[in-house]
């Protein structure tokens, strides 16, 4: 279960690493590749807005096995879904982008 608060500390502090960052896009992909999944936390209607960015398959495995299992994660703060889509169309691997 992720905690909200949690996702919103892990998010301040991808914005602080990014922010000190000499080049900004690659200290985004840095975070992006350490982490086994990464979640895009926005505004919403409801509160706060999710959009898996990274790790969907490991999400899903756990969700339908219903385990345990460890992974690492973290949050980057996006102000609406469509820049947490573009986010992760962005830094998906080249051969995925092609095929889109």
């Amino acid at each position: 279960m992720l905690d909200f608060n949690e996702l919103r500390e892990l998010a301040a502090d991808v914005r602080i690493f990014v922010e000190v960052a000499e080049d900004k896009a690659e200290a985004l992909r840095a975070v992006i590749a350490a982490y086994d999944v990464v979640l895009a936390i926005f505004p919403s209607g409801d509160g706060m807005g999710l959009h898996v960015v990274k790790g969907k398959a490991i999400l899903d495995k756990i969700a339908n096995s219903r385990s345990h299992a460890m992974y690492s994660h973290t949050a980057i703060a996006v102000p609406d879904l469509e820049h947490a889509e573009v986010l992760k169309y962005l830094t998906a691997p080249v051969e995925q982008r092609i095929a889109a």
